[in-house]
């Protein structure tokens, strides 16, 4: 059967899981794993796991049909390529100039019915959480978006299709055997007819850059010559996100800034619930959180996961983090189970930590100094031959150079569930490895504080660690 004929199945068959879904019992939920709040707001969610049982269990757990005002999805592209991330190491004691690990995944052993179906069933919850002035963006190039489009449109109505916005940008390959393929292709849907939506301007530059003087017409004159304000059109030219940019994590297919800026400009108000299911290395929720939106974000990926929940305690987001559980075991076993799963608690470390009066003051005087690291064995099912010996070498030699960044807990609960107060993150001038914080008590019940560590892949060691007290 050809895939024209098979198309008119894929919808039908999500529609009928959806339902199927709905009528028995989960076998996946959500756990809270952290909760990084320095304010009052607990709006903001990271999840980590599938995308899918995520909003199934948004919209069966948290009641959250008819409350997105906006979903950005960056999917897979059905490229037949596995994407890698770079990750760069600094230390002295080996010569590399960087490793790299595998990102996502987007080959499709049954070709690309097995992608539609992939998508649709996402789709199709999409609609559920979308409120009724709501919007959707599809993010996708030239593979697969004319046989998303067909999809999209009977989802949500060929009558709720509101655009095609074509990003065009200078980066990638050329070829001698075609036109050099140059932009993405983004699909925008709303909910129904009253969809939100605010139309920005840009510049529209004369011919020649003269003036026209036309009556009623406002001009401007910049460097170039002049130019009226004209609706932004649908055709956005935005350069990628380059080697030496601010914002670049080295994660694979990163977006731009600027690109989210302009759609959430166009498509929410401050103070709106916006979301990305496929969120990569955060870009959605980090340019939401510098634009006063409120977001929900969510990717299976370990190193995006790590790279996203980084960006965001960065710009001092308040947001709690939940992990995919077996929806079968009891609670306090969820954590755990969650753990094992996505490869977190595998990997060891060590530190050292006291207490003591500090000078004159009735404070006490905590102090933690991290002392070595060991990845999760989850780290090296991501890496090929020759980088998994590199960090095998470097975690004999220099194993905190492998750490990204770390946490402590000073006073654990007993529900689980991290609560940091301060993040100590690699930059530029390298990671600190010792933490001081004054209060008037530190640990649990037991005297054991927790300390959390993320090292450069994704991977997580988490461990309690006996106060020792000093004079």
């Amino acid at each position: 059967m050809s895939l024209l004929h098979k198309l008119c199945n894929v919808v039908d068959e999500c529609k009928a899981e959806y339902e199927f879904k709905k009528n028995h019992p989960p076998l996946w939920s959500f756990a809270q794993r952290q909760e990084l709040l320095r304010g009052t707001s607990a709006d903001n969610l990271l999840a980590a796991g599938d995308n899918g049982t995520f909003m199934e269990w948004l919209l069966r757990e948290k009641n959250m049909a008819g409350k997105l005002k906006l979903v950005y999805i960056d999917p897979p592209f059905f490229s037949n390529a596995d994407y890698a991330a770079e990750v760069k190491v600094d230390t002295d004691k080996i010569k590399l100039a960087a490793v790299k690990q595998k990102a996502y995944r987007d080959t499709w052993e049954n070709g690309m019915e097995e992608y539609l179906s992939m998508l649709a069933y996402r789709l199709i919850l999409i609609r559920e959480l979308l409120a009724e002035d709501g919007g959707l963006w599809i993010h996708l190039d030239w593979h697969a978006v004319h046989y998303v489009k067909v999809i999209a449109d009977e989802i949500f109505g060929q009558e709720n299709f509101i655009n095609e916005v074509v990003w065009n940008y200078k980066s990638g390959g050329v070829s001698r055997r075609r036109f050099a393929r140059k932009h993405d292709t983004l699909l925008y849907y709303g909910k129904s007819k009253k969809y939100y939506f605010k139309a920005q301007q840009e510049k529209s530059y004369n011919r020649g850059y003269k003036p026209y003087r036309f009556k009623g017409v406002k001009e401007y004159k910049d460097e170039l010559g002049w130019y009226t304000m004209v609706n932004k059109k649908d055709v956005w030219q935005i350069d990628m996100v380059g080697r030496t940019s601010s914002e670049r994590t080295g994660y694979a297919t990163q977006k731009p800034e600027t690109l989210i800026r302009q759609i959430l400009e166009s498509c929410t108000e401050e103070g709106d619930l916006c979301a990305d299911f496929f969120c990569g290395s955060g870009t959605l929720p980090a340019v939401a959180e510098k634009m006063g939106r409120r977001w929900i974000a969510c990717d299976s990926g370990r190193l995006a996961v790590a790279e996203t929940e980084k960006r965001l305690w960065n710009l001092g987001a308040d947001f709690t983090m939940w992990e995919a559980v077996a929806a079968e075991r009891p609670e306090t076993e969820l954590r755990s189970a969650a753990a094992a799963k996505a490869g977190y608690g595998q990997g060891g470390l060590e530190a050292e930590a006291t207490v003591c009066q500090a000078g004159v003051s009735d404070k006490l005087l905590l102090t933690v100094k991290l002392t070595d690291y060991v990845p999760p064995k989850a780290v090296y099912e991501m890496l090929d031959e020759k980088n998994t010996r590199t960090v095998k070498r470097l975690t004999k030699r220099d194993s905190l150079c492998l750490v990204n960044f770390w946490c402590v807990d000073t006073i654990p609960g007993s529900d689980g569930i991290l609560r940091p107060q301060q993040m100590m993150i690699r930059e530029k001038g390298g990671l600190p490895l010792q933490y001081e914080m004054l209060g008037d008590r530190f640990g649990d019940g037991e005297g054991e504080i927790l300390i959390q560590v993320w090292d450069l892949f994704g991977g997580r060691a988490i461990k309690k660690i006996k106060l020792e007290k000093k004079e």
